[in-house]
């Protein structure tokens, strides 16, 4: 086996050498052998894909093994998630710090290779995958960013010269394209004219039922082209392996396809060069077993009997990839350096937000409304945006095609679309993100912004159609990701439009989803009050926010900074005199239904009743709150409390205990004016002050 050096530039012409043919073989042996190891796992596309995993690894991918954060890499998604082995190979032969043990430690408790890539757990993962579809949604999110963090920083510099220009490559599966949430964001990618992101379909025809031929039979190609993507396909070598020559060329060609996103069809044969098991569905997703495992082997010119080989000169050869990473890194450092140079206020800008810093004086901005009036909450959140827009450079965001219902609008003259969209305020770098009706999308690409780095990102929609994006939620909780939801029309409130908008079970499916905060603040002050903690917390304390924001207008009561621990006293008990006293009774109330327990409370205090009135928005950040806070708020002591809200009961019992009572609404909704609704519905004062006799009763037997 004979090695050249690596090449300078990414374009000169294919360096292939011996061992970089053996390096790929042995990544063929690794996967095998990992999951053999542990019994269960996705041999056969690690197999399959291992010549365009190392191919672009080694010599396409502008990364930097000694620095996996590097501001100027490419982004990589692998977005066929259940082949982590495809990636986490890449990772140990490139030198991310993953070595031979950690491949042997696959699947298992504590290891750094989990069955499917998560996101902050192994170094040169960028994005959690494993439910399909999700990464390709992810790299359409990231290159998003990307171009959002050009406008940003180097806005007026020649295509291809700023050192904020990079490429996003994702990786994906016959799977991921059935999914409905990549064909969202395949579209939306297309309309943006993405030509920094580049995806390659292995197109393997197997899938865990056979043959994909049992499910599908579109033209995936010709589906992409009517998006708007370039399109290629590469067929394989006459021995049945992929051709890093045609590989190559390809993959070149799409990276420089700047006017538009690219796909390349790479048709591979799953789990080659196995004699018995390459094309079948077996490989998919189980262990070859060790005779097919040793066959294989001697394909390759490996030793059956050696288990995880792995031949010192193949990976020093891999490894050196580091110099090329690390000439890259320099050559960038040298361009910023110009950069910064060249535009001294716009690097200060880059220092604040890389540092994960506000503007100075940023929450001067914050509108602060008066008390007695009445506003929706969607409103309030609206003015705020516009209010923070003006501030913050780096927040955008927008709606799934209900901006005038959400709010959302954080700038109506600059729309992020590409330069030759003929609706005004068209800019490349617009503030205003346009997802259209793909809400799906909407929260996966979502996730990819804030995954890119250097922005802050808010989606809006109907709070009923959360469930349509319930699966990037679940993710964006799961990775801890700094993503604002703007969920409006949040209840029964809304109105006329009847059941299948009114959210009933989505605020407590919401809350049981660990590590999402849901606020649901009970009027425009706690709305601002709201977004400016969530603005803190992006970097304090990343994780997913969503605001359940209504339709309809309520009262507006003063500002109390409290509302940022999730959980305050909004009306203190009184006693005969007037003064505070101790309260015989608690009412907690969320969003529009605070004010009927500030309703409530006048008819119990007139009856002699000490009542009390906790405004909870958000019962995830009362539930951070030390326990003295939340005894204060809360005292053990008065075991008659109520709950209402306009959905169901299931996240209050936790907070009324054992003689408590909740009103609540355990079924779906119906067209009305929300007057009448909360009338015929019994979400009224007079049913929350019954509900508090009641809970007194219970407590004095």
């Amino acid at each position: 086996m004979s090695s050249k050096p690596i090449a300078s530039e990414p374009d000169a012409p294919l360096d292939w050498t011996e061992l970089d043919q053996r390096a790929v073989d042995t990544a063929r042996v690794l996967a095998m052998d990992a999951v053999q190891k542990v019994g269960n796992g996705h041999p056969g596309t690690a197999m399959s894909l291992a010549p365009a995993a190392y191919l672009l690894f080694q010599k396409l991918l502008r990364h930097d093994p000694a620095d996996a954060a590097w501001d100027g890499r490419d982004r990589f998604v692998l977005s066929v998630g259940h082949s982590s082995l495809t990636l986490y190979i890449q990772l140990y032969l490139s030198g991310y710090g993953l070595e031979l043990e950690d491949l042997k430690a696959f699947r298992t408790w504590g290891s750094r290779t989990p069955g499917h890539p998560e996101y902050g757990h192994t170094t040169g993962v960028e994005t959690t995958t494993g439910p399909l579809g999700q990464g390709v949604a992810n790299a359409v999110g990231m290159a998003m960013a990307a171009r959002k963090e050009r406008g940003l920083f180097d806005p007026g510099a020649a295509p291809g010269t700023s050192p904020f220009d990079h490429t996003v490559w994702a990786f994906a599966g016959d799977g991921d394209l059935q999914e409905g949430v990549a064909a969202e964001a395949a579209s939306l990618a297309g309309h943006q004219k993405l030509g920094n992101l580049v995806l390659l379909w292995d197109d393997n025809h197997i899938s865990i039922e056979g043959d994909t031929e049992t499910a599908i039979s579109e033209d995936v190609l010709g589906r992409f082209a009517a998006y708007g993507w370039h399109t290629q396909r590469v067929t394989p070598a006459p021995s049945g392996d992929l051709d890093p020559e045609a590989l190559y060329e390809a993959m070149k060609a799409a990276r420089a396809e700047t006017g538009r996103p690219s796909v390349i069809a790479v048709r591979s044969i799953i789990a080659w060069p196995a004699p018995n098991a390459q094309n079948t569905e077996a490989a998919h997703g189980s262990a070859l077993g060790e005779e097919e495992v040793a066959a294989t082997k001697r394909v390759l010119g490996f030793d059956p009997d050696q288990h995880f080989q792995v031949e010192p000169e193949v990976l020093a050869h891999a490894r050196r990839v580091g110099e090329r990473g690390k000439a890259a890194r320099a050559a960038w450092e040298e361009r910023l350096a110009a950069w910064r140079t060249a535009h001294p206020e716009r690097a200060e800008v880059y220092d604040r937000i890389k540092a994960g810093q506000l503007p100075a004086g940023w929450e001067k901005a914050l509108p602060a409304f008066d008390a007695g009036g009445s506003m929706a909450t969607r409103k309030a959140s609206g003015k705020v945006l516009a209010e923070l827009g003006a501030v913050i450079p780096e927040l955008w965001g927008g709606s799934a095609d209900l901006a005038g219902s959400n709010n959302t609008t954080i700038d109506a003259s600059s729309s992020f679309l590409p330069a030759d969209n003929p609706l005004p305020g068209a800019d490349p770098y617009g503030r205003t993100l346009h997802f259209g009706i793909r809400e799906h999308a909407m929260g996966a690409t979502m996730n990819g912004i804030a995954l890119h780095g250097k922005t802050r990102v808010y989606g809006g929609t109907f709070l009923v159609f959360s469930d349509y994006m319930r699966p990037a939620v679940r993710l964006a909780a799961l990775m801890g990701l700094p993503v604002t939801y703007v969920w409006t029309h949040d209840s029964i409130g809304l109105g006329e439009d009847g059941p299948t908008h009114q959210p009933v079970e989505h605020l407590a499916a919401l809350r049981a989803i660990p590590g999402l905060n849901m606020v649901r603040p009970a009027d425009a002050n706690e709305t601002a009050l709201a977004w400016a903690e969530i603005m803190r917390r992006h970097t304090a304390a990343p994780a997913p926010h969503g605001l359940a924001l209504t339709r309809q207008n309520v009262p507006v009561y003063p500002a109390n900074e409290d509302t940022v621990r999730g959980g305050y006293v909004l009306a203190e008990a009184a006693g005969p005199d007037g003064g505070a006293a101790e309260p015989a009774v608690i009412l907690i109330g969320t969003g529009s239904e605070v004010q009927l327990a500030v309703e409530a409370r006048r008819a119990l205090q007139d009856e002699g009743i000490p009542t009390r009135v906790v405004s909870m928005p958000c019962v995830e950040w009362f539930t951070e709150q030390d326990q003295g806070y939340r005894d204060a708020v809360l005292p053990p002591t008065v075991r008659a409390r109520v709950a209402v809200e306009a959905g169901i009961a299931q996240s209050w019992y936790r907070w009324v205990g054992d003689a408590g009572k909740v009103i609540s609404l355990e079924h779906f909704g119906a067209s009305a004016d929300y007057q009448t609704l909360y009338r015929e519905f019994g979400i009224t004062a007079d049913a929350v002050a019954a509900a508090a006799r009641e809970s007194l009763a219970a407590v004095q037997r």
